[in-house]
């Protein structure tokens, strides 16, 4: 008898040891020794454990790596209904501290890997615009906003960036994410002036099958992530102030500088809110896509027209030194060359629906105006004066 009951007491025991495991195991992830993160906040704390009184064990700084032992959801104590994922650290500072820190304060090894092959991709690619956002948004590794586990980081309202290229995908099913892309309520946050001329009282927007991402190129002062996606309706394309007068009915999707260091023509990195502004005046390659009342469709052009600004130094006057027909044109645009003689391409979808690339010339005449050769007409009136 007693036997038999020290049996049942030990299955007794086995099965409570086995539902705690299972307890922990749900909310508490040990994590792989080789796991490590970059820490993606300006500053955070590390802290001796997740209690809001916590102790503030050491300040980490945006870029520093930090070795991931554990994580964690905890209960958030103002709201009990939501979970907040904790880590425990080990930093790379003499003590080695050890402590914990908000997961959304640090981004895991692989995510950063991901987005430096990102990166990788348009290595060589000049920056074709500069974007702002208009309302806090996420980073994401691909241009799909039907959940998170591509999301890299958040960013804050007008922080700004440089643009490599577009993409238009389906619009996901559900109307809503779970960590949504979608602008706040009205009155959460300030909303930009439109610099299209039109009011809030602008003709209602045609039902869009189709949503529009932007590939962003980021400075370490920003993230550690060097590159992503970002949904297109959080996006304001900040036009330099030296051109954004000169549109006329159509609107400006891409620019580069003619003159000067045409590589940082759309810099963000160290202008931050002032992204639109130039130091000076100059001459532009500008690429223009007509405006539309209807839907816009996966494979269409990202411009249709070229748009090519001189600009006269003696006058201090803009003008125009180049405007082609309607065409069909896809990113990127590149210019090289260097001093007056530079040359632009892009790429062309023909009549026949084949893509070439297509390379234009630019120098200047005998009075220092900028001239164009486009591609197929003869290098004429370059001694005209």
């Amino acid at each position: 008898m007693n036997a038999n009951l020290k049996t049942n007491y030990s299955r007794l025991l086995l099965i409570a040891l086995l539902l705690c495991l299972a307890v922990i195991t749900g909310c508490n992830t040990l994590a792989k020794k080789s796991n490590s993160g970059v820490v993606v906040a300006r500053r955070a704390e590390i802290r001796s454990s997740t209690a809001v009184v916590a102790a503030k064990l050491l300040e980490v700084n945006r870029g520093d790596e930090v070795e991931i032992l554990e994580s964690v959801d905890v209960v958030d104590p103002t709201d009990n209904s939501r979970k907040e994922r904790w880590l425990r650290v080990k930093a790379q500072d003499e003590e080695s501290t050890e402590g914990w820190i908000e997961s959304r304060n640090v981004m895991p090894h692989d995510v950063h890997e991901s987005a430096r092959k990102l990166a990788a991709e348009d290595k060589g690619i000049p920056s074709q615009a500069t974007g702002q956002l208009r309302a806090s948004s996420n980073l994401r590794l691909t241009p799909d906003r039907s959940g998170n586990d591509n999301i890299i980081m958040r960013f804050d309202s007008g922080a700004s960036f440089d643009i490599t290229g577009w993409k238009r995908v389906p619009k996901p099913k559900a109307s809503e994410s779970i960590e949504t892309d979608v602008a706040p309520k009205a009155g959460s946050a300030p909303q930009p002036v439109s610099k299209s001329g039109k009011g809030n009282d602008e003709e209602k927007e045609p039902e869009e099958p189709n949503e529009l991402w932007y590939k962003v190129r980021l400075p370490p002062t920003i993230s550690p992530a060097p590159a992503g996606w970002i949904y297109g309706k959080q996006v304001e394309l900040m036009v330099p102030s030296d051109i954004i007068f000169y549109r006329t009915g159509r609107e400006f999707v891409a620019w580069q500088r003619l003159d000067g260091d045409s590589s940082n023509s759309a810099d963000s990195s160290a202008k931050g809110k002032d992204a639109a502004k130039e130091a000076r005046p100059g001459s532009w390659v500008i690429l223009e896509k007509s405006s539309s009342d209807q839907a816009h469709t996966l494979d269409e052009p990202d411009f249709d027209r070229i748009y090519v600004l001189g600009y006269d130094k003696r006058d201090q006057e803009h003008y125009t030194a180049y405007r082609s027909p309607d065409l069909k044109g896809y990113l990127p645009c590149r210019v090289e060359g260097a001093g007056d003689s530079k040359t632009f391409s892009i790429r062309v979808q023909d009549e026949g629906g084949q893509m070439k690339e297509v390379q234009y010339g630019i120098y200047k005449d005998a009075r220092g105006c900028v001239k164009v050769n486009a591609p197929g007409v003869a290098a004429k009136d370059r001694k005209r004066k």
